[in-house]
């Protein structure tokens, strides 16, 4: 019979998972390169672990990709549960996906590698990604703050402005902006 209790072993083994990603995430933001023997060093784990948890630098890759993915995708009910749907589609924009996008460049060319020798990302980052805008719609359409016509997609891929922003540059001002653009092309009707 099981308390539901987690061994330490396990507990243990998630620990340095979640380390191994951060990471990871951490230096392909920044060089955009994998070094098992860099990121084993800096999570604090021996380099077997590493290739225990992820075999090949393409496997952390995506393993990277899907968990900023799911970070985005998570924040989402509780941006809603905290904000106006407005203010939660414009903190979730700038706090996290301005963010995500800007210090993930690194992270975009090592995706692009990735996909050139193995096809296309996976599937279900994209769609969980579309999944989160048409939350975040969803709410403003009920708010009546948004039309209801819009397509999710559309809309994401309005967001992918957000990858020309300059990190060292006045970027929340860029964002405040854009945003300001699309919330006037996204609006109810007005007369």
């Amino acid at each position: 019979m099981t308390t539901g209790s987690v061994s330490p072993r396990r507990a243990d083994t998630r620990r340095n998972h979640e380390r191994i990603l951060a990471t990871a995430a951490k230096s392909l933001a920044g060089s955009g390169e994998v070094s098992f023997n860099a990121i084993a060093k800096q999570a604090e784990v021996g380099v077997g672990t590493v290739y225990r948890h992820f075999p090949t630098p393409e496997a952390l890759i995506l393993a990277v990709y899907e968990r900023e993915v799911r970070q985005l995708v998570d924040i989402v009910p509780i941006l809603l549960e905290k904000h106006s749907p407005e203010q939660a589609f414009r903190k979730w924009t700038t706090d996290h996906l301005a963010h995500y996008m800007m210090t993930k460049r690194g992270l975009a060319d090592a995706l692009r590698a990735v996909t050139s020798s193995r096809g296309e990302l996976p599937a279900g980052a994209y769609e969980a990604m579309v999944g989160a805008v048409f939350t975040l719609l969803k709410a403003n359409v009920d708010a009546g703050t948004v039309r209801s016509d819009l397509k999710p997609e559309t809309v994401l891929r309005g967001l992918g402005g957000l990858l020309y922003l300059d990190p060292n540059g006045e970027w929340r001002r860029d964002v405040a902006d854009l945003l300001d653009l699309l919330w006037r092309g996204m609006g109810t009707c007005r007369s």
